[in-house]
């Protein structure tokens, strides 16, 4: 079927398409049953997801938008043949993009589930395909969240022994959906077997076909059991991988476990929930309306009409500083659920603690601080540094830091500004080299950029430095002449290098030297460190020799320090907005507006080793050098586990 070019004739037949597809609404419609509802059974959303037909024109929209941007990714000649130990995740990006085009699908769910599974595959958080009517809107709940813990120096998998309070925090609905099911009597209790196989093997399992994020499978691994985390401004659980996934393939999942106190195996079913986070409908046709239908933010704008879209908080203007590089672990914005009171940290944080994503604390020992960050994307950009002050003047008094725990990404620039602070300004540029693709499209788009002098946009020059740091003129294209290597056979062609504009963003003095000897510094956490974090960690380590520790992960294996290490992302609405503000959306190479709500994110700017700079730092193998398994006294207690650390590491 043909598709009209122009995006508004396009939406108009989409529209007349949608119209005609669905009925109206009758007594079996699947939809209308889980309307209302906050926890749903899992077969019943299914049925209402599978209720809307496949249509190819939608398919057809789906992937040229998808074709186009992975032009923009900056990692894909290297999937065709991932380097070890990251072998897991190689692909041919194109072939599997032609399969998916050439398959006939029941449903719009089979089809967007195809797709989903395999960008989700390429195990980068970076570049995720997210159909809003099946994703970030439900949040799937198991009551027994999983984690790993070391008894008697064997470790195994086991119901999170706080699951009860955990769970509590939930609204009675959730309790009252699951027919009288008991969970409260699991908590702690030895799992023997998941679904009929051993629980490492189905956590294995779990973490090679769910997970996604992470290129390393140990990290993912991690990702699968529950853990503590920052939001909200206060210490919280996920539920992990296992008791918390995307879909609602499973109604209930089996167990063989041994209950705490107890030493008999007992098999249990164990239900599954759905959980409608998103805005109210009635019917079908309304849930498509509301959740399924292109949304006035599904695609870009043209800045020059409108103006950009504005920072909050505090943050830099610039674009290059802006959110562009957030990662999605965890992202639907499902109930944040806090860690149970017993477990929070007895000593009181320091100051520190108004941007919201950082903790800080002295332990009893009175000479370990401990820096928790959970994100580097503040609500107040500015906030932030002024905590990372507050905080290391607290620690001054007593030790020295201790940071643990980077879970997220955010600001760039926040990760640099962490590490310049602590490493001291004498170190010089704190970044990476870094660049981005330089296929036609992108080199235009920078041409668009200096004839209108643009710099409001992420290709705008001015966010960018050289080497000397010098930040770049708005008329000097730096997508030409383009750098061209071999990668995997192919000719992988970039932009040139160049340097991150940061520190006119840093609103607090820079020490010219490291308030704390760098051999005294630690970084502590899961491997479940994205982005920012990854960038952060990774010049720690790399510059500075930084110690490195992770907890949890499978016996034996090993888990890389620094989860997802791209750079930066883009989401589809925001390289849209690049073309259409470069005038060039009519050209060729350029994506068609998405016709349904969704969004397709890319990595779009690569970091260089600072040890190997002709390799990306997310396929340098980083193995933590420090291991230890999580037991009972810190799987999710925080302050023992940095008692712990803290031992073991100074």
């Amino acid at each position: 079927m043909f598709f009209p070019r122009s995006p508004y004739a396009r939406l108009l037949a989409f529209l007349s398409l949608i119209s005609s597809t669905f009925a109206a609404p009758s007594a079996s419609d699947p939809c209308a049953k889980i309307a209302g509802q906050t926890f749903s059974v899992p077969s019943d959303v299914l049925a209402c997801w599978k209720s809307f037909p496949f249509n190819e024109t939608i398919r057809d929209n789906v992937l040229e938008v998808h074709q186009k941007v992975f032009n923009f990714y900056t990692f894909e000649d290297y999937y065709l043949n991932s380097p070890p130990p990251f072998q897991e995740s190689t692909t041919n990006i194109r072939a599997e993009l032609a399969r998916i085009q050439g398959t006939k699908y029941a449903t719009d769910y089979d089809f967007n589930r195809d797709l989903y599974n395999f960008v989700t595959g390429l195990n980068d958080g970076h570049t995720r395909w997210f159909p809003g009517c099946y994703t970030l809107i439900w949040q799937n709940i198991l009551p027994a969240p999983i984690v790993t813990l070391e008894v008697n120096g064997i470790q195994g998998v086991f119901i999170a022994p706080d699951s009860a309070e955990f769970l509590a925090q939930f609204p009675p609905s959730f309790a009252a959906s699951l027919n009288g099911f008991d969970f409260n009597r699991l908590a702690g209790a030895q799992i023997v077997e998941i679904q009929g196989t051993d629980p490492f093997n189905y956590v294995d399992f779990i973490a090679s076909t769910v997970s996604g994020n992470y290129l390393d499978h140990g990290v993912r691994v991690n990702s699968v059991f529950s853990s503590y985390r920052i939001a909200g401004g206060t210490l919280s659980q996920r539920l992990g991988d296992l008791a918390g996934p995307p879909f609602p393939d499973l109604d209930t999942i089996e167990m063989k476990v041994i209950l705490a106190n107890t030493t008999k195996i007992q098999t249990v079913n164990i239900p599954y929930r759905m959980d409608y986070l998103g805005p109210a409908f009635t019917d079908k046709n309304s849930y498509w309306a509301a959740n399924c239908a292109v949304q006035s933010d599904t695609n870009g704008v043209d800045f020059n009409a409108v103006g950009p879209t504005k920072n909050q908080g505090g943050a830099p203007a610039s674009k290059s500083q802006a959110k562009g590089n957030i990662i999605t672990v965890d992202s639907k914005p499902g109930n944040a659920l806090n860690l149970p009171p017993p477990f929070f940290p007895t000593v009181p944080p320091v100051d520190g603690t108004t941007s919201g994503v950082i903790l800080s604390y002295i332990l009893p020992d009175g000479k370990t601080g401990v820096m928790f960050v959970g994100s580097f994307e503040p609500n107040d950009f500015n906030a932030f540094q002024t905590d990372v002050v507050a905080s290391i003047n607290a620690f001054q008094a007593k030790g020295h830091p201790h940071p643990d725990s980077f879970f997220t990404g955010g600001f760039v620039c926040l990760g640099l500004f962490l590490h310049q602070y602590l490493a001291g300004s004498k170190i010089g540029y704190p970044g990476f080299e870094t660049s981005v693709r330089g296929n036609q499209l992108a080199i235009e788009i920078v041409k668009a950029n200096n004839a209108m002098q643009i710099t409001d946009t992420f290709y705008s020059p001015v966010n960018w430095a050289f080497f000397n740091d010098t930040v770049m003129p708005v008329t000097h294209n730096y997508e030409f002449p383009v750098e061209t290597t071999k990668v995997n056979g192919q000719f992988d062609i970039n932009s040139q290098r160049f340097h991150d504009t940061c520190s006119e963003s840093f609103v607090v003095p820079i020490p010219e030297n490291p308030p704390f000897p760098l051999g005294k510094v630690a970084l502590v956490g899961n491997g479940n460190c994205a982005s920012t974090c990854s960038l952060f960690t990774t010049l720690m380590v790399e510059r500075h020799g930084t110690k490195a520790a992770v907890f949890g992960g499978k016996p034996g294996e090993q888990v890389e320090y620094k989860g997802m290490a791209g750079n930066q992302v883009l989401e589809w609405a925001d390289l849209d907005s690049e073309v259409k503000t470069a005038h060039l959306k009519s050209d060729p190479l350029a994506a068609p507006d998405l016709v349904i709500n969704g969004n397709f994110r890319h990595n779009w700017r690569i970091a260089w080793s600072f040890l190997d700079e002709s390799r990306p730092i997310a396929y340098v193998s980083e193995p933590a050098k420090f291991r230890f398994a999580y037991t009972k006294d810190t799987y999710n207690n925080p302050q023992n586990l940095w008692t712990f650390a803290a031992k073991q590491l100074f």
